[in-house]
């Protein structure tokens, strides 16, 4: 009963931080952390609420992961693929080197194979944390592409280093650089085969459903399963389940308004609420980490912020050669193109949930017997990382993105949905043109219709309706039965149109799903 109550706490904790963050211009996921880690240092406070840590990553990640991969598509990954190999690949392997050298001389005891583990643990940034922190910061959308491109694909290389280095540990084996490459690419690959081959069967079932809840339902189970599925068949999870949403989101129909709208609002809560739940037992864990570590813990402090230096560093250096790169790009999507936007990708490297659940999931012992090395040391650094990486960026970004002068401006934003709103505009009225050589409507409601689509673009762009107009569409509405039906069809060939432009290279899914979303709101209403 104790574990529900938490829960619930949480739940309710969640719903009530995002408020306080809003006016507080605060990461409220950073604040879920902290209010964890204040709730467990009540004094008496049952140990009911720790979580098998086998069931971390399966019930938390599937989830989250599926709700940030909709939110971008294909085309992105298309042109983001250098980026996606530097940091989710090469960097994530740069820092697990650059940790365990240095854990290897810091930690009495500790086999190189155990400090490996450590890097693995702390060398990804946790795309849910990402999420989290950045995307409500106004910064370029290239750079949150960036970020979230990084996000989505670097636990899976952190993933095979860590099983394979603790298996090697328990074992007492050595590592092998080949058998560590073969079991990331065929890992990946049979991810990705099983992800298509998962959205292919969703999206065969999702056609045969006619119940709106039914269809959300389904997308909810969809993410643990294909989670699972993976990773039963030592497959990518993570891989998996960013290809089935982004699969799934490019097979979309654009006459599926009100299921858009009705999924949207579902993946919103589901969303808040799992963050909140995962953010709050980060903080709570770490209580049993420092009881763990009793009375070495000053100099596992001290061990751990040496780490966290190295951790913090590495990026910092990765980050300023690829401005030194980027820089004589002549792609205008490509990030960092300023000193400025260096230091600010450089300082969004939050470690959480993957962080926090391969630490609690190390094996007590080795074969034999014996305790596995340094494994209290090495559980208190990674958690000790997890913090510093996910709070000092919490609660600073704001300002660092503010103060250097990288901050997306209004018009910026509104440019990249006035261009999506414009191809919108231009495929209804086209198709209009059309549907009144086929119709015989009267000149009265050609005339009204051919104005209402001209205005679509502004409408699209955020500008609101008068009432008079409204009154005097609904009138129309009324006289003419073809109108409602040549409307819908034009705006049937706007949704499309939005739809064919958010899977072009160039185009930003999130400026494109805001203009969708309008689309959708308008066809419901008037349906």
């Amino acid at each position: 009963m104790e574990s529900l109550v938490l829960i619930v706490g949480l739940m309710l904790a969640a719903v009530l931080l995002v408020g306080v963050g809003d006016r507080l211009r605060l990461p409220w996921p950073a604040l879920m952390v902290v209010l964890g880690v204040v709730v467990a240092l009540v004094p008496g406070l049952p140990d009911a609420f720790v979580l098998d840590p086998d069931l971390i990553l399966p019930l938390f990640l599937p989830p989250l992961l599926y709700a940030t991969a909709q939110r971008t598509s294909w085309s992105l990954f298309r042109a983001r693929w250098r980026s996606i190999a530097l940091l989710a690949v090469a960097l994530v392997v740069v820092t697990v080197i650059a940790v365990a050298g240095v854990t290897a001389v810091l930690v009495p005891g500790i086999t190189m194979t155990a400090a490996v583990a450590l890097g693995a643990m702390v060398a990804p940034p946790d795309p849910v944390a990402v999420e989290a922190v950045a995307g409500p910061v106004r910064m370029p959308r290239r750079m949150l592409a960036v970020l979230q491109s990084e996000g989505l694909f670097n636990d899976a290389t952190a993933l095979v280093i860590f099983q394979t280095a603790v298996l090697a540990t328990v074992r007492g084996d050595d590592l092998s650089l080949g058998g560590l490459a073969l079991s990331f690419v065929l890992g990946a690959a049979a991810a990705v085969l099983i992800g298509l081959a998962v959205a292919y069967v969703a999206r065969t079932v999702l056609a045969r459903l006619t119940d709106t809840t039914g269809r959300s339902a389904l997308t909810l189970v969809l993410p643990f399963a294909v989670y699972l599925l993976a990773e039963e068949v030592h497959a990518s999870g993570v891989v998996a389940v960013v290809v089935v949403a982004l699969q799934l989101r490019r097979l979309g129909d654009a006459d599926e308004a009100a299921e858009r709208l009705t999924q949207r609002s579902f993946w919103d809560v589901v969303e808040l609420l799992v963050t909140g739940v995962a953010f709050g037992l980060i903080g709570l864990d770490l209580r049993q980490v420092v009881t763990e570590a009793g009375d070495a813990l000053p100099s596992m402090l001290g061990h751990a912020a040496i780490v966290c230096a190295v951790v913090v560093g590495v990026r910092v250096l990765w980050m300023s050669g690829a401005y030194l790169v980027v820089r004589r790009s002549l792609d205008p999507s490509a990030a960092p193109r300023t000193g400025r936007e260096a230091v600010v990708l450089a300082w969004c490297g939050m470690r959480g949930l993957a962080t926090l659940a391969l630490a609690l999931s190390l094996p007590a012992t080795v074969d034999g017997g014996a305790p596995f090395p340094g494994r209290v040391e090495i559980t208190l650094i990674a958690c000790a990382v997890l913090v510093v990486t996910l709070l000092l960026p919490g609660f600073t970004l704001p300002a660092l993105v503010k103060v250097l002068g990288v901050a997306e401006t209004a018009e910026s934003e509104h440019a990249a949905e006035k261009a999506v709103s414009r191809r919108a505009q231009r495929a209804a009225l086209n198709r209009m043109a059309e549907e009144e050589r086929l119709r015989d409507l009267p000149e009265e409601v050609s005339a009204a219709l051919r104005e209402r689509m001209s205005r679509l673009d502004a409408v699209l762009g955020g500008e609101t309706m008068s009432e008079d107009e409204r009154n005097r569409f609904d009138t129309l509405r009324k006289r003419a039965s073809a109108l409602q039906e040549v409307q819908a069809s034009a705006l049937a060939s706007a949704r499309a149109e939005v739809l064919a432009a958010r899977g072009e290279p160039g185009t930003d899914p999130e400026a494109a799903d805001r203009v969708l979303r309008r689309l959708d709101l308008r066809t419901v209403l008037l349906d």
